[in-house]
């Protein structure tokens, strides 16, 4: 175990990368931040572990005011990303890597869609409609931010083409006859002959293959939100890697994030909302929160 202490960021950092070429695990010495203020912090510590797609251990008191810490290599191969399943349609489902993730446990991810919800007044909807639900943990928090009336007043429908996660999604909200969920390719929405809803919401979806983004998004405003509704867009900047969130958009071709895509479907997105009268707002940081709402016209008497 090497004393790293009086190094520079830059040196642990070359010297880090070396080590994990063919160490699973790394550990070393540094300055204890508790009791050097000049001692880079346990966040910028944490950081590092994420750049070098390791995570980040426990520390460890050691003597002569240092502590230990130890960086552990992320499996790449452990991700829903490079997940290998039979059927395309299960690809999210029940036993694919990515319906363990809990989003809502990452605060980076809660309190961004928390906040979405807030600045579109959820409470006073009346049909909330969800494209690529997955197990529906973006209703269950709304749920939890509703009083049980404030809730059973609004109409929720959730769509996705996995008919595991759709089945799950039914055992979870069994007792509320005001949530409804379809199996259904998203680009065959209008098959539903749902009513138009005043909140649509689209977490890390509309961004997947086989739908065309720009027609697709223009076509859900025009014939699938009422004139006065509200959207919730997230797009994800970050992948999921051995259970870890990973911040940074994994673009083709390059070995490092590279975020050019991810800015222009957002960029796109606010540039025709506000063509459409919408107040735009972007959030977030691992998902890239658009949040868009009617600006309401005002009453000018003569």
């Amino acid at each position: 175990m090497k004393n790293l202490s009086n190094l520079s960021l830059l040196e642990i950092t070359d010297i880090l990368t070396k080590e994990l070429k063919n160490k699973r695990v790394v550990s070393f010495l540094v300055k204890n931040p508790d009791l050097d203020e000049n001692a880079t912090s346990l966040k910028e510590w944490v950081a590092l572990s994420e750049l070098l797609f390791c995570k980040f251990l426990m520390p460890i008191k050691k003597e002569n005011n240092l502590i230990e810490l130890k960086f552990k290599k992320l499996d790449s191969s452990n991700s829903f990303h490079t997940d290998k399943v039979i059927q395309k349609e299960e690809k999210y489902g029940i036993e694919s890597k990515f319906f363990k993730i809990n989003k809502l446990e990452y605060p980076t991810f809660l309190l961004a869609y928390k906040r979405a919800l807030e600045a579109v007044n959820v409470k006073q909807k009346k049909h909330i409609l969800n494209l690529g639900i997955n197990k529906a943990d973006e209703f269950l928090l709304i749920k939890q931010l509703l009083t049980k009336d404030e809730f059973g007043k609004i109409q929720f429908s959730g769509v996705d083409f996995s008919k595991t996660a759709i089945e799950y999604a039914k055992s979870i909200f069994t007792k509320e006859n005001n949530v409804n969920f379809y199996i259904q390719d998203i680009n065959l929405l209008e098959e539903l002959n749902l009513p138009k809803s005043d909140l649509i919401i689209s977490i890390g979806t509309l961004q997947s293959g086989g739908i065309n983004y720009k027609t697709f998004l223009m076509e859900l405003v025009q014939k699938h939100l009422t004139n006065d509704g509200s959207l919730i867009l997230a797009f994800p900047n970050s992948r999921w890697i051995d259970n870890e969130l990973i911040y940074g958009a994994k673009a083709p071709n390059y070995p490092y994030s590279e975020m050019s895509i991810l800015f222009n479907d957002i960029i796109f997105a606010k540039k025709y909302l506000q063509q459409k009268k919408f107040r735009v707002t972007i959030t977030g940081r691992e998902y890239i929160f658009l949040t868009a709402t009617k600006i309401k016209a005002k009453n000018i008497s003569k």
